[in-house]
């Protein structure tokens, strides 16, 4: 008798929500609590702890309803057939248009394509709630409706424009790779990832974003002072139009070798008191650079993925596997599907691994930020961007071990204070 592994599947699926359900209820629960934490006493006021509170408690409302549809969705897609049953459909409809249906590559993009139609459809109610009730609700929104289903229709185009060919290239290496199957499948994801980190701020990010050079000014000569005595090779340095989406706030870098570049939004400069705190913000970033955290990441997801592709050739032929999901053959698409979904049990616990090397660096970037003598306008930074976002200040231990990549604020204060008693 084969093994069930669809219902095996399933079964874990609906385990895993229940227990981030039960983490979600802990989290519901610390978000009810009527008063901040001590640290944050005299930090945060009132004021912002009350909206921060009805921030959080309106997106946990909204997490529970967007969960549970999820699970009821998935489950039913795996336990009723709805995938074979479509890949069946989607073949039968391309003699209808002219098209081979013995191509598997041409059978692949149209199942694809009405893939991405259902998520389009199924995604659309919660992204406007979200973003039209929620956002709106708290401030935060600042897109019209229009600007809204522009960038829907742009995300679209490139998916149409960017996914065949990634699509078909996949599938032709799993078709041709023999035994270095796995090798070739990680050359060419490693070689895409590089592109794509190159060709996204270039090309595509700017048809969502307006980014235009930081004006000269105190700012400007202060991060280039800092990024220069780093040895930071700093080429350009942006200011982005974040205000025309949402009032939330953030900074971040990016680029190759002698080509690097940092992005501000406008929301942070508006938001922050002075230019001390945005660059003691930098100093953060810098810090994950100087101390190879994004190196160390981009070779952590390398290894992982050249494992995952090592796992899926140990399986893609497994007929048990194919026919337990409901398919009588073994497309390549469909066999990484249900690869995908066989390791959830490893991905989670990869996920939570990842999040703890995560929080440990950003411990360490703020410990960088505080030796270059940025300890008081870092602390200052973060209290504003945890103030201005509204982020949420009471956090269930449990929850945010299991879910956050970032330290909650209260722990990453309480570590430049201990750093200061230390140095006293």
């Amino acid at each position: 008798m084969a093994f069930p592994y669809m219902e095996a599947v399933v079964g874990f699926m609906i385990l895993m929500y229940l227990f981030e359900t039960y983490l979600d209820l802990r989290q519901h629960a610390a978000l009810k609590l009527p008063a901040l934490p001590k640290t944050l006493e005299g930090v945060i006021s009132q004021e912002k702890f009350e909206k921060s509170r009805a921030y959080s408690l309106d997106k946990s409302h909204f997490h529970f309803v967007h969960e549970f549809v999820t699970i009821l969705i998935d489950s039913a897609i795996l336990f009723f057939g709805i995938l074979p049953w479509f890949w069946k459909k989607s073949g039968n409809f391309l003699p209808l248009i002219g098209l081979n249906e013995e191509n598997e590559i041409l059978h692949t993009l149209l199942f694809l394509a009405g893939v991405m139609i259902w998520s389009q459809i199924t995604d659309l109610p919660f992204s406007l709630y979200s973003t039209f009730v929620i956002e709106a609700r708290h401030g935060f929104n600042k897109q019209t409706i229009w600007l809204f289903i522009r960038d829907l229709i742009k995300g679209m185009c490139l998916a149409i424009v960017l996914g065949p060919p990634i699509v078909s290239a996949i599938i032709w290496i799993i078709q041709k790779g023999g035994h270095y199957l796995a090798i070739y499948l990680w050359g060419f994801m490693f070689v895409l990832s590089l592109a794509m980190m190159t060709i996204y701020p270039i090309l595509i990010a700017p048809l969502f974003n307006k980014f235009t050079s930081l004006p000269d000014g105190e700012l400007r000569l202060k991060i280039e002072k800092l990024a220069s005595s780093l040895k930071f090779p700093l080429k350009k340095l942006f200011v982005v139009d974040g205000s025309t989406r949402s009032s939330h706030s953030n900074a971040y870098m990016y680029g190759f070798f002698k080509n690097k570049r940092i992005v501000l939004y406008d929301t942070l400069i508006k938001q922050c008191k002075n230019d001390e705190e945005i660059v003691a913000v930098i100093a953060h970033e810098l810090g994950h650079w100087k101390l190879n955290h994004t190196m160390y990441s981009f070779i952590a997801v390398q290894i992982l993925t050249f494992l995952q592709f090592g796992g899926y050739t140990l399986v893609r032929n497994s007929t048990d596997l194919f026919r337990s999901f409901g398919f009588d053959t073994q497309p390549v698409l469909i066999g990484l599907i249900i690869f995908q979904h066989t390791v959830i049990p490893l991905q989670h616990l990869v996920s939570f691994g990842l999040n703890l090397v995560s929080r440990s660096f950003e411990f360490q970037a703020d410990a960088f930020a505080k030796k270059l003598c940025y300890g008081s306008a870092l602390r200052a930074g973060l209290v504003k961007l945890q103030e201005e976002n509204l982020s949420a200040m009471n956090t269930d231990p449990w929850y945010s071990a299991y879910h956050y990549s970032h330290p909650p604020l209260v722990e990453r204060l309480a570590a430049l204070d201990e750093a200061d008693k230390k140095e006293e």
